[in-house]
């Protein structure tokens, strides 16, 4: 007889197995060392339990995934937010040594201590809504010694909290000032000594790229896609945030996890990511931060039946939102994404984007036993309000 560790019965579960929502009424949920043993109707649960938790049918389901954030970074920018009300445009503002490079200052000027508390300041705000997984970038470096501590700080977050992080090496997200002028130079710099630095360290879990005309061409992005598949490691995509650039279409070249943001991205990149797998991440508190007024192309995704994930882009500069519940209604009301979607694109699509599906993002037998269960009447609550947290309790690995 099997003999469960802990039996979560008396629920309703949105399992999000499948394509849709999964729902289950009178379900259960039950682990053991830290996984999914069963989730379905409670009628079909066999074995004892050594602890029986009755949820008075509160629903289940499966621990929220924001899949992508920029968590370490030093200092803020709430200067700039005070220039874009004035009607400085991201160009003018990155242009004039503001964006990212000022948070590389800050970032390049604190300790390792110091990046941690304040990472950790803003990952408990996530996980106070329910996040079990949390991938964190670096790209606020942009030397290899900054990189490298800034991942490392990423890498130790699973330390000093229970949750779950995918660390993504970004060195290619902006032009270091050391290397003004000189942007294949500096992805020289990233191809030939960081990326080979941290992927010889077991820092990064993936690469990413900021491919824009602030940052880095079409060529200077795959050359950076090449190092990292030479590593062995997976690559990701900022693609199509403020121009067409057709990164979409390079990044499905590429097979990347994910092309993030997609603002401006055309039918043939939104049929290419759909061919390729690659899970198109929306990111409207970056749109909503920017005022930006062309949405991502959300009609011409599902008609191709790409795969559609939603994260908060947690940043000092376009997104300084730490809010995945927040994210959601900003799907919803920004880009008309249905419940169904918004919810599979933080659970489900967000384990896809990430390459994590195996083990997370569903409620099914074998799945690490990752849940948030919510003090809600219908999920569909969970995007309709705003500025409400409605999690009635966080499970990580079984506990």
């Amino acid at each position: 007889m099997t003999l469960h560790d802990t039996v979560w019965r008396n629920a309703r579960l949105a399992t999000l197995a499948g394509d849709g929502l999964g729902v289950v009424d009178g379900g259960a949920v039950a682990a053991k060392d830290g996984r999914i043993t069963y989730a379905g109707p409670e009628a079909g649960l066999t074995g004892e339990a050594i602890r029986s938790v009755d949820c008075a049918g509160r629903w289940i389901t499966p621990g929220l995934i924001d899949c992508h954030t920029h968590l370490v970074f030093g200092g803020d920018r709430a200067r700039e937010f005070e220039m874009r009300l004035d009607g400085a445009t991201y160009e003018e503002i990155a242009r004039a040594g503001g964006g990212i490079v000022s948070s590389v200052r800050a970032t390049r000027a604190a300790s390792e201590a110091e990046l941690t508390d304040s990472a950790l300041r803003r990952l408990d705000h996530l996980i106070a809504e329910g996040v079990t997984t949390v991938e964190v970038k670096s790209g606020y470096g942009l030397d290899l010694e900054s990189e490298a501590r800034c991942l490392r700080v990423a890498r130790g977050l699973e330390a000093a909290r229970p949750v779950s992080i995918a660390a993504t090496c970004l060195a290619a997200h902006a032009l270091p000032p050391e290397f003004a002028g000189d942007k294949d130079g500096y992805i020289a710099e990233v191809c030939d000594r960081i990326l080979p630095a941290v992927a010889r360290d077991g820092l990064a879990d993936a690469v990413d790229a900021f491919c824009e005309g602030i940052a880095f061409s079409p060529d200077q992005t795959a050359r950076v896609f090449a190092a990292a598949n030479r590593l062995g490691l997976p690559v990701k995509l900022h693609a199509d945030q403020l121009s067409n650039l057709h990164g979409a279409r390079l990044a499905a070249r590429h097979r990347a996890l994910s092309a993030d943001h997609l603002e401006h991205t055309d039918e043939e990149g939104c049929a290419a990511l759909a061919r390729a797998g690659t899970v198109a991440v929306l990111l409207p508190g970056a749109f909503y931060a920017l005022r930006e007024t062309q949405a991502p192309p959300v009609a011409e995704l599902r008609r191709h039946g790409a795969r559609l994930a939603l994260a908060t882009d947690s940043n000092p500069g376009t997104s300084p939102l730490t809010s995945l519940l927040l994210a959601m209604n900003m799907g919803a009301t920004l880009f008309r994404l249905t419940v169904a979607e918004c919810l599979a694109g933080v659970t489900r699509e967000a384990a896809r984007a990430l390459g994590l599906l195996r083990d997370r993002g569903t409620l099914e037998a074998g799945k690490w036993c990752d849940l948030a269960i919510w003090e809600i009447e219908r999920p569909a609550e969970l995007v309709y309000r705003i500025g409400f947290n409605p999690l009635h309790q966080r499970i990580f690995r079984g506990a």
